[in-house]
């Protein structure tokens, strides 16, 4: 069960761009490129690259740290190359250990189809269906032979397996390693060998298992697939990557109004990574409004509503994005204050040219001082205006009313 682009006019798909513009294009948007005189060697070979990525159905959304590679997946078909989305619907039944302190739980064949199910529908979202070959790695692990599977399990030793920072961790500490664990490296890697991948891109953390794909195809009489390891995406907590199993991701499918309200949730910080893995602002140009946030010329929430916006826009158009903003504004910016909330007015002094969130919280008596104001900044326990703030440093807007919540306490205030 797989669906193809038009494989006859991929053979004689030629780029607009010479081998050497297109390595500098993708060395730019790339973290690492293992090797990279063997990536232009496989550019200058005159035939469509076939570049595969797998995502395995863990959860039914395909969220916008997928994206990241998606996109350059999109962009290797621009170039002219053979995009693979590869469905892991074998793999995820085995549950990738990267990143992860713990085994994953297991998941049903049942489970996993009804997710791959939504992956098919969303993908073309950022694809070209001519241009896309849609695989599921069950094709070939389904019908292999117990002495296959054995003679791929014996192309690696345990030894090599703990040389991974992840395994290597839950060893020293004495968490549990089950063998099942092992193998998902394995069978990735012979993946890259079925689809005789040229080239397979992964997030850093996926480092190992596609290093493993290059030694497996070795193992198998394949000339080994060039790796390109690509940014991380932070997760809405700022904290984890963003990932179904850790519940901090936005879904690509998600409503418009949901997906611009928690883009709007996460740091003034990190939307810096959301411009640069998720738009097609330049680093100059994202260097620019950077600066313009740190001189006061730039207001940090309206930069991050121009981002919701850009994000929205790309997967649900224009006409989608204008209604999430104004539904934004409308929900978290003039909603109602519960009666008997005090509306107070700061008297802005001229010291005063670029007051902060900090002495918001002790003018309206929601902090006893600025040390207890840092705490319930730094506890997460501080919105204004329905969004997350977390820096004392955060500065404010003259001539408009905001409202501040710090716990249960709601303070309407302007200036």
């Amino acid at each position: 069960m797989h669906r193809r682009g038009a494989s006859a006019r991929d053979k004689t798909m030629k780029s607009k761009n010479t081998p050497e513009e297109q390595f500098e294009i993708i060395r730019r948007l790339a973290v690492e490129i293992i090797q990279e005189d063997e990536l232009l060697r496989k550019l200058k070979a005159g035939r469509p690259l076939r570049v595969k990525c797998g995502y395995d159905p863990t959860a039914p959304d395909l969220h916008l740290g997928h994206t990241v590679s998606m996109h350059m997946l999109r962009r290797f078909q621009e170039l002219g190359h053979q995009a693979i989305f590869l469905i892991g619907d074998f793999t995820g039944m085995i549950g990738d250990p990267s990143g992860r302190s713990e085994t994953r739980p297991q998941l049903t064949r049942e489970q996993v189809l009804q997710n791959a199910e939504t992956y098919k529908r969303q993908v073309y979202k950022i694809l070209d269906p001519e241009k896309t070959e849609m695989r599921f790695n069950s094709e070939w692990f389904d019908p292999m032979s117990v002495p296959d599977f054995l003679r791929l399990s014996a192309q690696y030793s345990v030894a090599r397996m703990l040389e991974r920072d992840d395994f290597e961790e839950r060893y020293k500490t004495g968490k549990p390693i089950s063998v099942h664990e092992f193998l998902y490296p394995l069978v990735q890697g012979y993946d890259s060998v079925a689809l005789k991948a040229d080239i397979e891109i992964g997030g850093t953390d996926q480092k190992f298992n596609l290093l493993v794909g290059r030694d497996i195809q070795r193992a198998y009489g394949q000339p080994p697939q060039v790796v390109i390891t690509l940014p991380i995406l932070i997760g809405l907590d700022g904290v984890q990557k963003m990932s179904k199993s850790y519940g901090n991701y936005i879904a690509i499918d998600d409503a418009p109004e949901e997906m611009y309200g928690k883009v709007m949730s996460i740091s003034d910080e990190l939307m810096w990574n959301y411009y640069a893995l998720l738009t097609d602002f330049s680093p100059k140009e994202i260097d620019k409004l950077r600066d313009g946030v740190k001189s006061g010329a730039e207001h940090p929430m309206r930069v991050k509503e121009r981002l919701a916006y850009k994000i929205v826009e790309g997967y649900h158009g224009a006409e989608a994005a204008d209604r999430a903003a104004n539904h934004f504004e409308t929900q978290f910016k003039k909603r109602d204050v519960p009666e008997g909330i005090e509306i107070r007015v700061w008297p802005l002094q001229p010291t005063e040219d670029k007051p902060t969130i900090l002495k918001a919280m002790i003018f309206c008596e929601m902090a006893s001082s600025n040390s207890d104001a840092r705490r319930k900044l730094e506890g997460g326990a501080v919105k204004l205006d329905g969004v997350k703030i977390e820096d004392p440093n955060y500065i404010l807007e003259k001539d408009r009313q905001y409202v501040l919540k710090v716990g249960r306490k709601i303070a309407k205030f302007s200036f």
